[in-house]
């Protein structure tokens, strides 16, 4: 059945990948991308199906709200709502600039949520929608050196995963996906936002970071184009689950970090009943 999708961050990486093999499949797609001109060949080759909004994600909400209703006027609708756009910001927590991790939130979280928003009213009219939020395994699980991207997408799982107890009633359905490390430009990007690192860091693993980045012997086994495949499908034979994890890194990653949080909560289940009125 064709849908309209609206993605984010279409200009490369998965985000490229979902429109190639959406807009192959005969769906209609309305794509941001902080450039255009990395995707003139797919606009000249899908002029009808496919349409492209310049969008930095820190312009805010009046631009977020213009580039909804534009591509509702160009498609009718949406039916599909794809926040994939993001970056890595990356160093000791201790070492980044207020300015470089407000834009982090930013671009990973507030623009995700007033997108939402905005496009929430069509939607919910319709009575009918699923919205994709991208986040990672690193939205349950951690790594020293990437605490303010960590913020990022544990806010953004907050957020959809009540969202979705908001919105199941009106035939929206809200899914997670939390992929692990794929071969796109990710960790060269990051590479570049990495910040420096603070004095007396040097015996921690955040002075490590940046050789890890760059390293080529580090390759990441996820595959773009399964994982595009695979929220695809995901969309079109929907299940109750709320998160998909995509990625044999990204199960271990988060299966591990469960374990070891739910660990922590059992052994506190004595204690925590003693701040109840007895």
């Amino acid at each position: 059945m064709h849908k309209v999708w609206f993605i984010t961050g279409i200009g490369r990486g998965l985000g490229r990948e979902l429109a190639e093999q959406l807009l192959a499949s005969g769906h209609s797609v309305f794509g941001t991308a902080r450039s255009t001109s990395e995707l003139q060949d797919l606009i000249a080759k899908y002029p009808d199906a496919l349409a492209v909004e310049p969008l930095d994600l820190a312009d805010g909400a009046p631009r977020f709200a213009d580039v909804i209703e534009a591509a509702v006027t160009r498609f009718g609708g949406i039916d599909v709502l794809v926040n994939n756009a993001g970056y890595g910001l990356f160093g000791a927590a201790e070492g980044i600039e207020e300015e470089h991790l407000r834009r982090q939130l930013e671009v990973n979280l507030i623009a995700p949520m007033l997108l939402t928003k905005h496009a929430l009213p069509q939607m919910r009219a319709q009575g009918k929608g699923t919205i994709v939020a991208i986040s990672s395994y690193g939205g349950q699980a951690t790594h020293p050196g990437a605490s303010v991207y960590h913020a990022s997408k544990w806010g953004l799982e907050g957020y959809f995963e009540s969202l979705s107890k908001e919105v199941g009633s009106f035939g929206l359905r809200v899914l997670i996906v939390e992929p692990g490390a794929a071969r796109t430009s990710f960790r060269s990007a990051a590479a570049e936002h990495l910040s420096d690192t603070p004095p007396g860091y040097d015996q921690t693993p955040i002075a490590s970071l940046g050789s890890v980045l760059r390293d080529p012997a580090r390759n990441p086994i996820g595959d773009p184009t399964k994982i595009a495949a695979a929220i695809i499908e995901a969309t079109d034979n929907p299940t109750e689950a709320l998160r998909l994890v995509l990625g044999s890194d990204a199960y271990t990653n988060i299966t591990t970090a469960l374990s070891q949080r739910l660990d922590q909560v059992e052994n506190q289940r004595l204690s925590a009943s003693w701040t109840d009125f007895t």
